[in-house]
């Protein structure tokens, strides 16, 4: 870790936020409409971070080369943005984490591949923008992650330079976009971690299993 490490970026959902019961709620809403039954929350729980490709393919067993699958996903949206402050929270143990950032000095952010329509009503309903340095969406720049775009534009905002930043998520392609941007990576086991290869492969810089353990990362810088 840089010692000037300053600024904590975060992904948003699986890592600040617990936005399952909503997505897979919507998942399941969906289900519905075509006459199936619906499906446990656990199912759909580690592919959150695939966003709707993730959802629509739990719900309906197929994938982007499917030719229904863009009206599936069409529909996913819709019934998501209806519903996208229904059940999401912030993590209970990661309020406690923010709040000593606020405390120490530390700005922090979101950077996250949600696309704006739903990234930024999602996080001012939780109160998390006024208080969020920069908030950067899946559509605030050309490319989403893994490419570095989102989180050079961060640390742009921010006002630090890349190597002062930390990204902290739950996907590989957070470990693959902090790691092209030149930050510090961390990955945050509590969240949804998707369903391939150990996160102990992903290469990151650390692996926390609590919010807490951010603090002790940070007091090491």
């Amino acid at each position: 870790m840089s010692l000037a490490t300053r600024v904590v970026l975060f992904d948003l959902d699986g890592t600040l936020i617990d936005s399952a019961p909503d997505l897979a709620g919507a998942a399941n809403d969906l289900r519905s409409a075509h006459g199936l039954p619906a499906l446990p929350l656990e199912r759909f729980r580690p592919m959150v971070g695939s966003g709707a490709r993730g959802m629509v393919g739990v719900a309906f067993d197929l994938g982007p080369d499917d030719a229904r699958f863009a009206s599936l996903r069409d529909d996913f949206l819709r019934r998501y943005e209806e519903r996208m402050t229904r059940e999401t929270q912030v993590f209970a143990s990661v309020l406690p984490l923010l709040d000593a950032l606020d405390r120490l000095g530390h700005p922090w952010g979101v950077v996250t591949n949600k696309a704006g329509r739903f990234t930024d009503p999602l996080v001012r309903s939780l109160g998390l923008h006024s208080r969020a340095i920069t908030v950067i969406a899946g559509d605030t720049t050309p490319h989403s992650k893994p490419h570095p775009a989102p989180l050079l534009e961060a640390a742009r905002r921010a006002g630090w330079s890349p190597a002062q930043c930390m990204y902290v998520g739950d996907d590989l392609r957070d470990v693959q976009a902090g790691h092209a941007a030149g930050m510090t990576t961390v990955i945050a086991a509590w969240g949804y971690l998707g369903s391939g290869e150990p996160i102990e492969s992903w290469g990151a810089d650390h692996i926390i299993r609590t919010p807490d353990e951010l603090l002790n990362l940070l007091a090491m810088a």
